[in-house]
C-alpha cells in the first residue's frame, strides 16, 4: 500500500474552510474550481468529474464537525483500494492548515495519484482563498 500526505496552509478561517470541505456535493463550486468540473451527490455516494475527464465514484465515510475531518473511499476505478481524508487545523483566525492523506493500492499508481493530489491541492488553496476574500 502507498500513502500520500499533502499538507498546506490556506489563508482563510478554519470555519470557512471546513464549511467548504464538508459540502461534499459542491466540490466543483466551493472547494476545487477548475480541478473538479462537476459533482453529483446521491445519498452518501458522489460522482466527481475532474478537468482531465477522469470520473470517480466515491462513498463518504465520515464527516466529523468535532474533528474537522472528512473521509471517503473510491469505489471501482484504477485502484483496488483507495481511502482518503481531509482534516483541518486552525492556525489562527484567518489561516488554516489542511491535511489530505490518501492510501491506495496498487503502489504502482502512485505517480498518477500524486499528480492529482498536487493539482487538487493548488486548486483547493486558490479556490478557498479567493472565495474567502469574496473574489
Amino acid at each position: 500500500m502507498a500513502t500520500i500526505y499533502k499538507d498546506f496552509i490556506v489563508d482563510a478561517s478554519p470555519d470557512f474552510v471546513w464549511e467548504a470541505i464538508k459540502d461534499v456535493g459542491a466540490v466543483h463550486n466551493r472547494l476545487a474550481q477548475g480541478f473538479v468540473t462537476n459533482t453529483e451527490l446521491s445519498g452518501d455516494i458522489r460522482m466527481v468529474t475532474f478537468s482531465n475527464g477522469f470520473i470517480v465514484r466515491e462513498q463518504i465515510i465520515t464527516i466529523s464537525d468535532e474533528l474537522w475531518r472528512l473521509s471517503y473511499t473510491a469505489i471501482g476505478g484504477i485502484s483496488s483500494h483507495h481511502n482518503a481524508y481531509f482534516q483541518i487545523f486552525g492556525t489562527s483566525e484567518e489561516k488554516t492548515q489542511v491535511l489530505w492523506v490518501t492510501d491506495f493500492l496498487p503502489a504502482e499508481i502512485q505517480d498518477s495519484i500524486s499528480q492529482m493530489v498536487d493539482a487538487g491541492s493548488v486548486a483547493i488553496q486558490q479556490t478557498l482563498e479567493r472565495k474567502f476574500r469574496g473574489v
